[in-house]
Order: structure tokens, then C-alpha cells, then sequence
């Protein structure tokens, strides 16, 4: 790499050190004050919390980087072109176009390390996330929500814990406990008209029941009880929390045999689809931003005009506002899952290569 290049990165690398920080510090505090200071108030263990929090850190950072790194090269290449740098270098013979080469390399690295993140670091979060939910529950069952009405549990097992309401002392009422089937109607369901979860057991406590199991969705077997047990397994609940069971957070071998099954069985599940090309349009939006932002400092240089920190922070924004409404709407299935994951990216492409076209006719 030319000594040019490495000075490029060397104006850029910070910029997205400092940039990663801050955004992830604010997915961080929106998840603080959105999420875990009621489960603090509600009664959860401080040190719990903290660990919830530190959790949310290696998908914050998988989300920031792409846009970390479009921050980063628009504020970059603007401080090179506002302090003369980029004429200086195209007066000794250095052409415009090759800032493109050290940012692209950059964004290929960033597009690795979000890829790395999400399959590696960020299921295995997901899986502690749903260990210290379980503790949360066991220590304090209030933290459900005292006096809320329809919260639900799942655990390991693949059962749907519904809660009608909490009362003082931990009491649950109107329970219902779904075994749930890929793709197929429960298995089995068990309501109660109370129960009680113990603090530090893994132990449902039932009373007034009735236990109905079933097969090609035709009851089998009617069991009533007066009291029962119901051990749990690895029971999480999204106790609110922003770390909910998401499936772009699932590992992507995992993820591809649940959407197998669900086209053997011609199940929609635009959620799932989605999620599968957020996989990789999600990381590669690195590059795409990377390109974007290199074109849109040529044209700028080019056009004498300068693109400071607020347009720099505006089309951060703008960004992650078009893949939020784009998600939202592949989730739904409003659009195709591969349309929906990857137009942001083609759109940051698209703006490059016009800026990049009305550079060259400068």
C-alpha cells in the first residue's frame, strides 16, 4: 500500500474508532432507558442488569460498524479536502480516484468483522442474554410486571408460557403453557388457574388445572389436577428488553433449516426470510457505504464544496432511517425478503456511482 493510502487511513481509522463508540454507546443507553431501568425499578438485581447490558454490546457493535464507517470517510476525506491535501496530492500527480482503493480495503475489513461478529459472538450473547433472563425471573418473578396482564416465558423445551396477571408475592394466575411445534399445532397445552414461580427454583408450581395433549391437532389424552409441577428449562422472557429473540440473531446454519422447513411445509415467514438476507446485506452495506461516501468526497472536491460534520451526521442518519423503514417492511412482507435487506445498499451504491459519473464530467 502507497504512502498515500496509508495516510488516508490514518485520517479515517480513528474517525471510525471514536464513531463505532458512540454508536453503539447510544443503542446501549436507548436500551437503558428504554428497557432495563424498569426491570431496576421493578425490583431485578443490579449486577444482572449490568451483565443484560453488557450483553446488547456485540450486536450493537455488529449494527454500528457499517455505519460507523460511512461517519468516519465522509468526515475523513473532508478534513483532507478543507486542509488542501486532496489538491496537494492531485498537483503531485496522484489521481482523485485513488482514495477509492484504501477506503474499499477498509470497508472489505469491516464488512469481515460484521459478518464475524453476527455468526460468531452475537448468537453466542443471545444464548447468555437468555441464561441471565432466567435468573432474572428466579430471583425476582415481580420483574414480569407486577399487575400486568398476558406476559409470556419460553424455554429450552419449546414451550410458551402465558401469564393472565402477576399479583403481590410473586402469585401467578391464569396460566396456559403451550408445547409449540415447528410449523405444526401444539403438542400439548396445560392451564392452571394459578401458580407460583419460586425464587431461585426452576420449578412452576400449578394449581387447578387441566393437561390436554394432542395429535394431528385431534385431542388424545384430558387429564384435570389439583396441583402440579412444571420444571423449566433455560426459561427466558424478553422482559421488555431489546435483546428479544430476534431471527437475524439465530446462526445462519441454524437459521437455514428452519426456513427448509418452513418451504417444505409452505409456511410464510417473511420475518425469517428477511433475516436470512440481513445476513449478508447487512454487513456488505459496509462496502456500499464505503463507496458511497469515497464518491461523494471526489464529487465535493470537485464541485468546491465541502461536506462538514452535520451533512456528514444527516446522511449517517439518513441511512440507517432507509434500512430501519426497508426491515420493517420485509419483516411484514410488504416486501420480498432479498428486496427488503438489500435496497439500502443498492441505493448507497446507485448515489455513488452518480456522484462518481458527475465527478468525471467536472
Amino acid at each position: 500500500m502507497k504512502t498515500f493510502e496509508r495516510y488516508v487511513l490514518s485520517e479515517i481509522a480513528p474517525l471510525l474508532f471514536g464513531a463505532l463508540a458512540a454508536v453503539i454507546a447510544l443503542l446501549v443507553v436507548a436500551s437503558l432507558e428504554r428497557y432495563l431501568a424498569p426491570l431496576l425499578a421493578k425490583g431485578a438485581p443490579p449486577l444482572l442488569v449490568a451483565r443484560l447490558l453488557a450483553l446488547n454490546v456485540p450486536e450493537a457493535a455488529a449494527r454500528a460498524l457499517p455505519i460507523a464507517l460511512m461517519f468516519a470517510v465522509l468526515l475523513g476525506l473532508s478534513r483532507l479536502a478543507a486542509d488542501s491535501e486532496i489538491k496537494s496530492a492531485l498537483a503531485a500527480g496522484i489521481p482523485a480516484t485513488r482514495l477509492y482503493r484504501p477506503v474499499l480495503i477498509l470497508g472489505g475489513v469491516v464488512t469481515a468483522l460484521a459478518f464475524a461478529l453476527g455468526e460468531g459472538l452475537v448468537p453466542r450473547a443471545q444464548t447468555q442474554i437468555r441464561e441471565v433472563q432466567q435468573q432474572i425471573v428466579l430471583a425476582n418473578p415481580r420483574v414480569l410486571g407486577l399487575g400486568e396482564q398476558n406476559v409470556v416465558l419460553r424455554d429450552a423445551l419449546g414451550r410458551a408460557i402465558s401469564i393472565g396477571q402477576i399479583l403481590p408475592g410473586g402469585e401467578l394466575r391464569d396460566l396456559r403453557i403451550v408445547t409449540m411445534q415447528d410449523g405444526l399445532p401444539p403438542r400439548e397445552v396445560i392451564t392452571a388457574r394459578e401458580g407460583r414461580l419460586i425464587p431461585g427454583s426452576t420449578t412452576l408450581t400449578l394449581k387447578g388445572g387441566q393437561r390436554v395433549t394432542y395429535q394431528d391437532a385431534r385431542p388424545v389424552t384430558i387429564l384435570s389436577f389439583e396441583t402440579g409441577t412444571l420444571p423449566l428449562q433455560d426459561t427466558g422472557t424478553d422482559l421488555g428488553s431489546a435483546a428479544q429473540a430476534r431471527p437475524v440473531n439465530d446462526p445462519l446454519p441454524v437459521l437455514w433449516n428452519r426456513l427448509s422447513t418452513y418451504r417444505t411445509q409452505g409456511i410464510q415467514a417473511p420475518a425469517e426470510f428477511t433475516a436470512l438476507h440481513q445476513k449478508f446485506a447487512a454487513p456488505l452495506a459496509a462496502l456500499a457505504l464505503a463507496f458511497f461516501g469515497v464518491s461523494l468526497a471526489v464529487f465535493s472536491f470537485r464541485s468546491g464544496r465541502n461536506v462538514g460534520f452535520v451533512w456528514a451526521l444527516m446522511l449517517t442518519f439518513a441511512y440507517y432511517a432507509t434500512y430501519s423503514v426497508f426491515n420493517v417492511m420485509g419483516e411484514k412482507g410488504a416486501l420480498p425478503g432479498a428486496v427488503a435487506a438489500y435496497a439500502p445498499d443498492l441505493v448507497a451504491v446507485l448515489a455513488g456511482s452518480l456522484l462518481l459519473w458527475l465527478s468525471a464530467r467536472r
